[in-house]
């Protein structure tokens, strides 16, 4: 009984038979004189099939490939790519603005030593020629444009803090002194002035709100001292909110918009420009979150948000704002300290002077910055010794349901001349609730401009009190 449906295979066939059968095939080879095994039966087929796929291929696409040439050099294949083709599109755009990248040197006074030029100034010379300076930070930043002789440079605000000279050192290894023109703490950017000699390049600004999560960008920078350094990434997201220190003492002040990019971002890259594939300039790097277990999480500031900023830097040295003239302490912080200071030590505050436990101030939520004309304090009296604790005596009198606003440490200016005072909680401004020191900058920043009146509601001693008043320009004293 055959097991198979193939007669070849069945029983049924006799030994004879077969033989036959295969002999009847191979008997017209034979007579030839050659021998057709089915191996090269099998190998005849392959060659035939295979010149017939090329003949085939050549007939409908022709064999002139002139536009993509392939050279062999020192055993590596070069496959010829068009201008269209996103690896050859990174080399392109990266020679495009790399030249007008540059590396920033904060300098800063040696611990002990007397002399060097005033802070933000190009004079770095001391009376002892310059020794009692040392180099203190180091950034990046990128030059943008060039007018009457002189190339301005966009970098970050904390690149420069604090410094008493600046330098930027070009692609080319040449290091120039550099003029601050301006900066802006609550943006995080300052413009710089170099002398345009032997500069070819700048970098050209493009549209941020056109950047789609998922786009390939590049940052280019100064990250750990290695100038001229580019990374690659993609943006993670277009628009991302994150809070901000000012004052860098862990209490957010502030709301800043960022590009999410996962392209490496280390210290030094600070100031450089984020591009496109056409090599142009999106977003400022900023920052990134350093942290345990954290990677690929950079921010960098937008550049549609970066151009007025430039323009009011390079028009008047810093960004106009309008100045409420109140230097403040968040009224939910002050709460909870206040409560934990009461289950510690019943009968005392944390931010008590004659308490067991002294507060900082820092925990108010607030920079103090007065070049900036901010309204918030960082629990600092404004003018006075750095050293000086200014807080609300423990003995805060409020509605029970009152648990949001900011405390007036001091009133100064415009806010002082309207009646405001310290121990006073503001709780609204213009019928708008502030629950906070960075509510109140956002609505200030925001909403109002410089002479424009303001309606500000707030609590005296447990009573509601309101009072109008006009907005003042903030001035360096």
């Amino acid at each position: 009984m055959s097991l198979f449906d193939d007669d070849f295979y069945s029983t049924r066939v006799s030994r004879r038979v077969r033989v036959t059968f295969q002999a009847r095939r191979e008997a017209p080879f034979k007579r030839r004189g050659v021998r057709w095994t089915p191996l090269r039966v099998a190998v005849a087929s392959s060659v035939i099939s295979a010149a017939a796929v090329v003949i085939a291929f050549g007939l409908f696409t022709g064999f002139d490939h002139h536009e993509s040439p392939v050279t062999a050099v020192a055993g590596v294949t070069k496959v010829g790519m068009s201008d269209n083709d996103p690896l050859e599109k990174t080399i392109s755009a990266a020679a495009k603005v790399r030249p007008a990248v540059v590396s920033i040197i904060n300098e800063q006074a040696k611990p002990g030593a007397a002399g060097g030029g005033k802070s933000g100034t190009a004079d770095s010379q001391g009376a002892d020629g310059g020794s009692g300076l040392e180099q203190a930070a180091l950034g990046s930043g990128f030059i943008f444009e060039k007018v009457n002789g002189k190339a301005h440079i966009l970098t970050n605000n904390h690149v420069i803090a604090d410094a008493v000279a600046v330098k930027a050192v070009l692609s080319n290894g040449d290091t120039r002194d550099a003029k601050v023109i301006g900066k802006d703490e609550i943006t995080d950017l300052a413009v710089l002035e170099i002398d345009d000699r032997g500069i070819d390049t700048v970098a050209h600004f493009g549209e941020s709100d056109d950047l789609r999560a998922g786009q390939w960008v590049m940052a280019i920078g100064n990250p750990l001292g290695l100038s001229d350094s580019l990374t690659m990434g993609i943006v993670s997201k277009t628009k991302r909110i994150i809070p901000v220190s000012l004052s860098q003492d862990g209490n957010y002040d502030w709301e800043q918009e960022v590009i999410q990019i996962d392209a490496s971002i280390n210290q030094g890259n600070s100031g450089g420009p984020l591009i496109d594939l056409d090599g142009n300039v999106v977003g400022i790097n900023s920052m990134k979150i350093a942290d345990y277990g954290v990677e690929g999480v950079g921010f960098a500031i937008p550049s549609h948000e970066a151009l007025p900023i430039v323009k009011s830097l390079l028009a008047d040295g810093k960004v106009k704002r309008p100045y409420l003239g109140v230097y403040t302490m968040d009224l939910d912080q002050y709460l909870v300290q206040a409560a934990a200071a009461e289950d510690d030590s019943p009968g005392s505050s944390p931010l008590d002077p004659n308490g067991d436990q002294q507060g900082d101030g820092g925990d108010a939520g607030g920079s103090g910055d007065s070049s900036s004309g901010d309204t918030g304090g960082a629990g600092q009296q404004p003018g006075g010794d750095d050293d000086t604790i200014v807080v609300p005596p423990s003995d805060l009198k409020l509605p029970d349901d009152v648990k949001d606003g900011v405390i007036v440490l001091q009133a100064v200016g415009p806010a002082a001349e309207a009646g405001l005072a310290f121990n006073d909680v503001i709780v609204k401004l213009d019928k708008q609730p502030i629950t906070s020191t960075m509510d109140l900058r956002k609505y200030l920043y925001g909403k109002k401009h410089i002479g424009d009146d303001i309606e500000v509601t707030f609590y005296r001693e447990g009573e509601r009190h309101t009072t109008t008043f006009k907005l003042e320009e903030k001035t360096e004293d």
